[in-house]
């Protein structure tokens, strides 16, 4: 019997109530992916009622980042102190509350204030996520539990790019805090939501956790980033992070200077989130642990391929890259935190703090991803360099994976 299935059953949660849980948690990771791109489709909205400037705009999308990456892992001892059934809860709840609070902004600095309160909710939730899945399932289903509540923010982040211009603002007589305000309600329903399925099926700190000498959580962090493995999986985070938001965030401009119209370029870069939903539910169900880092490898192959194929804009290789690409970025971050929480030392106990520091770590590479395409178009007026070092990125990533490949096998 694995450590996993002990914790499980100690747990006493009965199967089909682990299935509600994660329901209950996809829901928050959706709801997570609606605050995240809320302010998006309103941008010029916004603006004009707050009077504030693209810069000042630009600066108020990435303020939750910056908080994100100082308070990932302290969010991680919270998860590892309260346990997943509270610490989401109060995740939810400040999510809810920076979602509502943009609703009653009334200057940038009150707008920027709220913003930021993101990013104490958002890595609670990040965190927590795997945590909760950790201590509930095992084998691969702990994989595809993770695939799952993957697609949260994806669907999240679609519903709210989707349906707001088109129907939540005709529908509110155009005004953008109503909008906000129902994102915020729906983040609050989420997080009672989940505070009652987990009272219900007596969600609560795993034995593990309760039972085992506690360790200064400190002294934690010193000893997991003393293994060699834990540190090349927080560097392959940062990259994950670089590629991923540096792509997104730059590929509808990247289309339109590619020749797409505004409205075209939407779709064809709406093409990898479809992909990767789909693929959120079958890659990281594969990805155990005898096969976990081959899979790795050619996730990371297939970001390379991408980049190098999105430059050559012909139909055909276009539609490739965005697949791979939707491929990677679907289930590269799934299937390293996977990796991450099943390293020999780390297990449910401390999955909190690990987490924590994933997300810390790689946030870096979600703040420095648009900020280094930015900075690599602005000087050569083109996507080709920033496409190439993307693809070189990734091959370095691959030489990560095939690292933690040797490690495990000498393990």
């Amino acid at each position: 019997m694995t450590l996993e299935s002990k914790g499980n059953r100690a747990a006493g949660i009965p199967d089909a109530a682990r299935w509600w849980l994660l329901a209950g948690l996809w829901l928050l990771y959706a709801c997570f992916g609606l605050v995240v791109v809320s302010v998006a489709p309103m941008v010029l909205r916004i603006e004009e009622s707050l009077s504030i400037s693209h810069a000042q705009m630009g600066s108020v999308m990435g303020a939750w980042q910056l908080v994100y990456i100082f308070s990932a892992i302290p969010c991680g001892v919270l998860l590892d102190k309260l346990g997943g059934k509270w610490s989401l809860f109060i995740g939810g709840l400040l999510i809810a509350v920076s979602g509502l609070g943009r609703a009653y902004a009334t200057d940038y600095w009150s707008f920027l204030l709220v913003v930021m309160l993101f990013g104490l909710g958002g890595p609670i939730i990040s965190s927590g996520a795997p945590k909760v899945v950790t201590e509930l399932f095992s084998g691969s289903k702990r994989g595809l539990a993770m695939g799952i509540y993957m697609t949260g923010p994806a669907f999240g982040g679609v519903v709210c790019l989707t349906q707001t211009n088109a129907v939540l603002l005709p529908l509110f007589d155009m005004d953008w805090r109503s909008v906000m305000t129902l994102w915020g309600v729906c983040c609050v329903v989420s997080a009672v939501l989940w505070l009652g399925l987990a009272s219900l099926f007596g969600l609560g700190r795993s034995a593990a956790s309760s039972t085992a000498p506690q360790v200064p959580q400190l002294q934690v962090m010193r000893e997991l980033m003393a293994t060699p493995a834990v540190r090349v999986v927080l560097v392959m985070s940062v990259g994950v992070f670089l590629y991923n938001h540096g792509l997104n965030n730059w590929l509808p401009q990247l289309l339109q200077d590619g020749g797409k119209s505004a409205a075209a370029a939407g779709y064809w870069a709406a093409l990898p989130t479809v992909v990767g939903m789909l693929g959120s539910l079958l890659i990281p169900r594969l990805a155990t642990p005898e096969r976990r880092f081959n899979i790795l490898m050619l996730l990371c192959a297939a970001a390379m391929f991408a980049t190098l194929l999105i430059q050559l804009g012909d139909t055909m290789s276009l539609t490739t890259g965005l697949i791979l690409q939707g491929i990677a970025r679907s289930s590269l971050m799934t299937v390293l935190i996977l990796t991450l929480v099943e390293l020999p030392g780390i297990g449910e106990q401390r999955a909190g703090v690990a987490s924590g520091m994933f997300f810390s770590a790689a946030e870096v590479g979600g703040v420095l991803g648009p900020l280094g395409i930015g900075v690599v178009y602005q000087t050569t007026g083109n996507f080709d360099s920033a496409l190439w070092s993307l693809s070189a990125l990734a091959l370095l990533m691959i030489a990560g994976a095939a690292y933690l490949g040797r490690a495990a096998t000498k393990a």
